[in-house]
């Protein structure tokens, strides 16, 4: 059974840039929802309850309910880790340079995937990826779905993230919405991804294994020991 995600903070902090009100009703309300229905889903089907969810929403096979319902309660819940009161600025490390490798600045970045956002046709999510590629998705798609990675940042451009605050206006809402950016950061998977952006995987497995080598040095050992995966042996030490 899943159950609603506690916040890290009150309804009220995330003012002046999403209300109390919105948040009352998107948390505890839509959310909640989506919860109820995807529970109701899976009793239906108890063959899928031992299966994590990003895995489910990445089924093409899964009944129309728990895409949609599973979906909506696992975008909610990494939306929510996204922001934090009293927050904003540019991400660091790792993050930080694969943005400006991909788009040049942050700021490049922010305008192409605020472009993207403001640009999904009816309700939908834009998304980033762990290979730096923005997406955007329908409904409560995942990028899973499409065969990609789980994201690391995304934003809800559904009516009812913004519809009291900013009525129509859905590019206010973004722009507001870079204020409470935070906890968007590189995980152990995405280096992966990251590392093998160019295919380097395929096409040259040295060069591969050096990315993480010399960028995750114990990342690297502990994964190659894992996927029982031979070093090359002109692998760089």
């Amino acid at each position: 059974m899943y159950t609603l995600p506690e916040l890290t903070y009150d309804y009220t902090a995330l003012g002046p840039y999403i209300s109390g009100d919105i948040m009352k009703l998107h948390h505890g309300r839509h959310h909640q929802t989506y919860i109820d229905k995807l529970n109701a889903a899976l009793d239906d089907e108890p063959e899928l309850n031992d299966i994590a969810l990003p895995e489910l929403l990445g089924r093409q096979d899964v009944p129309l309910a728990i895409r949609n319902h599973g979906g909506g309660h696992y975008n909610h819940t990494l939306f929510w880790q996204w922001m934090a009161p009293q927050s904003g600025g540019e991400p660091t490390g790792d993050l930080a340079r694969f943005i400006e490798q991909k788009y040049s600045s942050f700021q490049a970045f922010t305008d192409v995937f605020s472009s993207r956002a403001n640009n999904v046709f009816g309700s939908g999510w834009v998304w980033l990826l762990p290979d730096m590629e923005i997406i955007t998705t329908s409904n409560q798609d995942t990028p899973m779905l499409l065969g990609r990675a789980e994201p690391i940042l995304g934003l809800d451009v559904w009516e009812h993230a913004y519809y009291l605050d900013y009525k129509n206006v859905r590019a206010d809402y973004i722009k507001a919405w870079w204020e409470l950016l935070t906890g968007i950061s590189l995980k152990s998977d995405s280096v992966v991804y990251l590392c093998s952006a160019q295919l380097i995987r395929i096409v040259a497995p040295s060069a591969f294994s050096a990315c993480l080598k010399t960028k995750y040095p114990l990342l690297a050992g502990a994964l190659f020991s894992a996927l029982r995966f031979t070093e090359p042996a002109n692998m760089p030490k």
